[in-house]
């Protein structure tokens, strides 16, 4: 692969990240293609690519591993992160000096897709959760695909806030507060979740630190924020019971409707992440809940937040609901959860 194909690339993530609030992780993918030479195995791998770079989210691999030896202590590198201020000549410096000194570690990490697990989509999807749980008026049976760490089965467990409207404990840990665009979603009536799984192809166990560190590795290294949701998720995650797998996404659905229980609404969900799944999987999916829907069981739920089409700045939070099957568009979002506009009645 040509070094100019990679060098679009890294300015191309630069730009999403200029646009999604981090400047700092904009700043890294502008200067690495100057610093990635051949002199290293990383440069030479990254150079020689042989995949899609974009697919394959090559930028954010580089990233996340220097993030975490940031978080693993390198003193040398961390002088130049954030909330420490450097100019583009020492941040240079730095970079091509920890590559040279970790660069078996770093072209290690570059094997492994980026994974997080962003917490603040759970403000996106909550709503949605409430609106199954008033229409059908039964406990909610959670599953989730895609799940990462499964810190989103937590949800109920996180504070809410909608303009001036709120909802769930008030001492939470975790709070979020979307920025509102039109008018505010309905937050009536209460949840009784009666289980809580998700499953991944490469699920990640926070409950040991060198997992920790990867998640936490891939959150940018300058939207606080963002980490310190993700260390107060984790933390309920220590207390709160749940369920994960490492499992391919129609068989775990196959699975989950095998087990439908006639005393809870069984709900599939999933964020960022339908995009991602293999043509035929998906199908799998969509044609194993249709027919599941229609069979006269008790009622499904399918609630998920993605873009209606990968080139969408937003994300459509949509459900649909059996026993009739119909489809409804909740909300446009933002990917990170940073915004709602909700658009049910």
């Amino acid at each position: 692969m040509t070094s100019d194909i990679i060098a679009e690339h890294f300015e191309k993530q630069a730009q999403a990240c200029d646009r999604m609030g981090s400047p700092f992780t904009a700043r890294l993918c502008r200067l690495l293609p100057g610093v990635l030479d051949k002199e290293t195995q990383t440069g030479q791998r990254i150079r020689g690519w042989p995949g899609d770079p974009r697919a394959d989210a090559l930028a954010l691999r580089v990233c996340g591993g220097l993030h975490a030896l940031v978080l693993s202590g390198d003193e040398a590198l961390a002088a130049v992160y954030p909330p420490n201020a450097a100019s583009d000549a020492a941040l240079r410096a730095a970079l091509g000096d920890a590559i040279a000194r970790h660069d078996a570690r770093l072209f290690a990490n570059l094997d492994s897709a980026p994974q997080t697990n962003e917490i603040a989509r759970s403000a996106l999807l909550l709503p949605g959760f409430l609106a199954i749980a008033r229409e059908t008026g039964l406990p909610l049976d959670l599953y989730e695909i895609g799940s990462s760490a499964g810190l989103n089965l937590l949800f109920d467990r996180f504070h809410y806030r909608y303009g001036d409207a709120a909802w769930g404990d008030d001492s939470a840990p975790v709070r979020l507060a979307p920025e509102m665009r039109g008018k505010t979603p309905m937050l009536d009536g209460g949840l009784d979740i009666v289980r809580r799984r998700g499953s991944d192809i490469a699920p990640i166990d926070v409950a040991k630190p060198e997992e920790r560190l990867r998640l936490t590795s891939y959150v940018w290294a300058d939207q606080t924020a963002r980490l310190d949701r993700l260390a107060a998720a984790i933390g309920i995650a220590a207390r709160q019971p749940f369920e994960l797998e490492k499992a391919d996404a129609a068989d775990f659905v196959d699975r989950a409707l095998a087990a439908r229980r006639p005393d809870a609404v069984l709900v599939l969900f999933h964020s960022i992440m339908w995009q991602y799944l293999p043509m035929a999987t998906r199908r799998r999916i969509e044609q194993a809940l249709a027919a599941a829907g229609a069979d006269g069981g008790g009622p499904i739920a399918w609630l998920r937040m993605e873009p209606s089409d990968t080139n969408d700045p937003y994300a459509v939070v949509q459900l649909t609901l059996w026993p009739d099957g119909a489809t409804r568009d909740l909300a446009r979002c933002d990917f990170h959860g940073r915004w709602i506009e909700w658009l049910a009645a």
